[in-house]
Protein backbone atom coordinates (compact mmCIF):
# COMPACT_ATOMS: atom_id res chain seq x y z
CA UNK A 1 0.00 0.00 0.00
CA UNK A 2 1.40 3.33 -1.06
CA UNK A 3 -0.85 5.99 0.48
CA UNK A 4 -4.37 6.82 1.58
CA UNK A 5 -6.20 7.34 -1.71
CA UNK A 6 -9.47 8.58 -0.24
CA UNK A 7 -11.86 8.52 2.68
CA UNK A 8 -15.40 7.40 1.84
CA UNK A 9 -18.29 9.09 3.64
CA UNK A 10 -21.83 7.69 3.41
CA UNK A 11 -24.46 10.42 3.00
CA UNK A 12 -28.24 10.44 2.64
CA UNK A 13 -28.43 13.34 0.15
CA UNK A 14 -25.44 13.88 -2.16
CA UNK A 15 -26.43 17.36 -3.34
CA UNK A 16 -27.03 18.69 0.19
CA UNK A 17 -23.79 17.08 1.33
CA UNK A 18 -21.91 18.59 -1.62
CA UNK A 19 -23.14 22.02 -0.51
CA UNK A 20 -22.12 21.34 3.10
CA UNK A 21 -18.65 20.01 2.26
CA UNK A 22 -18.09 22.76 -0.33
CA UNK A 23 -18.58 25.30 2.46
CA UNK A 24 -16.39 23.28 4.82
CA UNK A 25 -13.53 22.76 2.34
CA UNK A 26 -13.85 26.06 0.45
CA UNK A 27 -14.06 24.26 -2.90
CA UNK A 28 -16.54 22.32 -4.99
CA UNK A 29 -16.27 18.64 -5.91
CA UNK A 30 -14.04 18.04 -8.92
CA UNK A 31 -16.11 15.09 -10.09
CA UNK A 32 -19.52 13.45 -9.70
CA UNK A 33 -20.15 9.92 -10.92
CA UNK A 34 -22.66 7.08 -10.66
CA UNK A 35 -21.50 3.50 -10.22
CA UNK A 36 -24.58 1.48 -11.17
CA UNK A 37 -23.01 -1.87 -10.26
CA UNK A 38 -22.58 -0.67 -6.65
CA UNK A 39 -25.82 1.30 -6.48
CA UNK A 40 -24.14 4.61 -5.58
CA UNK A 41 -23.78 8.18 -6.73
CA UNK A 42 -20.46 9.73 -5.73
CA UNK A 43 -18.67 13.03 -5.63
CA UNK A 44 -15.00 13.71 -4.99
CA UNK A 45 -13.19 16.57 -3.30
CA UNK A 46 -9.40 16.90 -3.60
CA UNK A 47 -7.70 17.72 -0.31
CA UNK A 48 -3.95 17.93 -0.94
CA UNK A 49 -2.99 14.47 -2.16
CA UNK A 50 -6.00 12.79 -0.53
CA UNK A 51 -9.56 12.69 -1.80
CA UNK A 52 -12.83 12.74 0.09
CA UNK A 53 -15.54 10.63 -1.57
CA UNK A 54 -19.18 11.21 -0.69
CA UNK A 55 -21.44 8.22 -1.40
CA UNK A 56 -25.23 8.28 -1.71
CA UNK A 57 -27.25 5.10 -2.25
CA UNK A 58 -29.19 4.90 -5.50
CA UNK A 59 -30.81 1.58 -4.56
CA UNK A 60 -32.30 0.35 -1.29
CA UNK A 61 -30.28 -2.88 -1.53
CA UNK A 62 -26.89 -1.17 -1.96
CA UNK A 63 -24.14 -1.45 0.65
CA UNK A 64 -24.37 2.30 1.32
CA UNK A 65 -28.15 2.13 1.94
CA UNK A 66 -27.63 -0.74 4.38
CA UNK A 67 -24.77 1.08 6.10
CA UNK A 68 -26.83 4.26 6.60
CA UNK A 69 -29.83 2.27 7.82
CA UNK A 70 -27.67 0.47 10.39
CA UNK A 71 -25.21 3.20 11.42
CA UNK A 72 -26.37 6.50 9.94
CA UNK A 73 -24.28 8.87 7.89
CA UNK A 74 -20.53 8.93 8.46
CA UNK A 75 -17.19 7.50 7.51
CA UNK A 76 -17.79 4.34 5.51
CA UNK A 77 -14.28 3.28 4.43
CA UNK A 78 -10.61 4.16 4.05
CA UNK A 79 -9.16 3.48 0.61
CA UNK A 80 -5.49 2.76 -0.01
CA UNK A 81 -3.71 3.15 -3.32
CA UNK A 82 -1.92 0.00 -4.49
CA UNK A 83 0.35 -0.57 -7.47
CA UNK A 84 -0.90 -4.09 -8.29
CA UNK A 85 -4.33 -4.90 -6.86
CA UNK A 86 -4.15 -8.59 -7.82
CA UNK A 87 -0.81 -9.09 -6.05
CA UNK A 88 -2.01 -7.12 -3.00
CA UNK A 89 -5.20 -9.19 -2.77
CA UNK A 90 -3.14 -12.42 -2.84
CA UNK A 91 -0.69 -11.08 -0.26
CA UNK A 92 -3.43 -10.02 2.14
CA UNK A 93 -5.31 -13.32 1.76
CA UNK A 94 -2.07 -15.15 2.58
CA UNK A 95 -1.80 -12.96 5.70
CA UNK A 96 -5.27 -14.14 6.77
CA UNK A 97 -7.44 -11.19 5.70
CA UNK A 98 -10.86 -11.85 4.15
CA UNK A 99 -11.17 -10.22 0.73
CA UNK A 100 -14.85 -9.49 0.01
CA UNK A 101 -14.65 -9.97 -3.76
CA UNK A 102 -12.71 -12.62 -5.64
CA UNK A 103 -11.73 -10.29 -8.47
CA UNK A 104 -11.30 -6.51 -8.51
CA UNK A 105 -14.41 -4.59 -9.51
CA UNK A 106 -14.77 -1.38 -11.46
CA UNK A 107 -15.15 1.52 -9.07
CA UNK A 108 -15.54 5.26 -9.34
CA UNK A 109 -12.79 7.66 -10.43
CA UNK A 110 -11.19 5.22 -12.93
CA UNK A 111 -10.23 2.64 -10.29
CA UNK A 112 -10.20 -1.12 -9.87
CA UNK A 113 -11.30 -1.85 -6.32
CA UNK A 114 -11.76 -4.55 -3.70
CA UNK A 115 -12.65 -4.50 -0.02
CA UNK A 116 -11.35 -6.29 3.06
CA UNK A 117 -13.85 -7.54 5.62
CA UNK A 118 -13.97 -5.16 8.60
CA UNK A 119 -13.99 -8.06 11.09
CA UNK A 120 -10.32 -8.55 10.15
CA UNK A 121 -9.37 -4.86 10.36
CA UNK A 122 -10.65 -3.71 13.77
CA UNK A 123 -14.05 -2.79 12.37
CA UNK A 124 -12.74 -0.53 9.60
CA UNK A 125 -13.82 -1.27 6.03
CA UNK A 126 -10.64 -1.10 3.94
CA UNK A 127 -10.74 -0.55 0.18
CA UNK A 128 -7.82 -1.26 -2.10
CA UNK A 129 -7.74 0.75 -5.32
CA UNK A 130 -5.56 0.72 -8.38
CA UNK A 131 -5.69 3.26 -11.19
CA UNK A 132 -7.08 1.58 -14.34
CA UNK A 133 -4.51 1.61 -17.10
Amino acid sequence: MRKIEHLGIAVKDLQKSNELFSKLFGRVPYKEERVESEGVATSFFMMGETKIELLEATREDSAIAKFIEKRGEGIHHIAFDVEDIHAEMKRLQAEGFTVLNEQPKEGADNKLICFLHPKDTNGVLIELCQERK
